[in-house]
């Protein structure tokens, strides 16, 4: 696991701070970065740094999506969004976004959603309940939240898997009691990046359209800017921003 490497690992934005400039010096680059093929769209190569393996690799494999399943995806963040994405590579049956802000679900239907839930208006619990015999066989938690958490264990057919994408900052009521008797796979994780390069392929081939995330652009000498604009992400509609030095 690339991630827990005696020697590397997790390091740039976790031991040691990480770094918004023209330059940066990466620790073990040699292992860490690819080159950009002649051509490429290099903006969309930026969502393949860490949110597009992350929802793939933490979310779609760990979640073992396969044809036909039945997905619900909590959380329809960028990471959220990734998975939705990748989760096609597997021909799923159902990709179902769960969210509170109707502006990223509507998004989330352009990008592949069969389905949304705005689970600030209705209990997605129930819906998920409704539209399925007894679940969905594969929920990926994307917010990092117990409240998601706990729709995700909740909606989880028997024999599923729930994929715990989102960085929890406290602790979660775990109902070890149902998941147990269900025989529930539940799965968490660092992102590996070890799908890089097969992504990298994809979307040279225009398989996989990660440019599609991207909703704001910005000059460099507009970083302040662009950081407000993030900071409401809802109110300003705000998926992904890019940071373009024009100078």
């Amino acid at each position: 696991m690339y991630s827990h490497c005696e020697d590397g690992g997790w390091i740039l934005g976790h031991l040691i701070d990480g770094t918004q400039a023209e330059y940066v010096r990466i620790p073990y680059a040699d292992n860490s970065l690819y080159p950009i093929p002649a051509g490429s769209d290099e903006e969309a190569l930026v969502m393949l740094s860490d949110i597009l393996p992350t929802g793939h690799e933490i979310g779609v494999q760990y979640g073992a999506v396969k044809p036909g399943d039945v997905v619900a995806i909590v959380g329809a963040g960028p990471v959220g969004m990734s998975a939705l994405l990748t989760a096609q590579f597997y021909s799923p049956g159902e990709l179902v976004m769960i969210d509170v802000d109707d502006s990223r679900l509507e998004m989330a239907k352009k990008f592949g959603a069969t389905k949304v839930i705005n689970s600030s208006k209705v209990d997605p619990v129930e819906e998920l309940m409704k539209m399925t015999k007894d679940g969905v066989d594969v929920a990926i938690e994307a917010v990092g939240i117990p409240q998601t958490f706990d729709v995700c264990q909740s909606i989880v057919r028997p024999g599923g898997h729930v994929a715990n994408v989102g960085v929890h900052g406290k602790s979660v009521d775990l109902q070890l009691q149902t998941l147990w008797i269900q025989n529930i796979t539940l799965t968490t994780g660092l992102v590996n990046t070890n799908t890089t390069p097969m992504l990298l392929k994809t979307v040279q081939a225009e398989k996989l359209l990660p440019a599609q995330l991207i909703t704001h652009h910005f000059d460099y000498d507009q970083f302040m800017e662009a950081y407000d604009v993030f900071a409401n992400a809802a109110k300003e509609k705000a998926l992904k921003v890019i940071i373009t030095n024009k100078g």
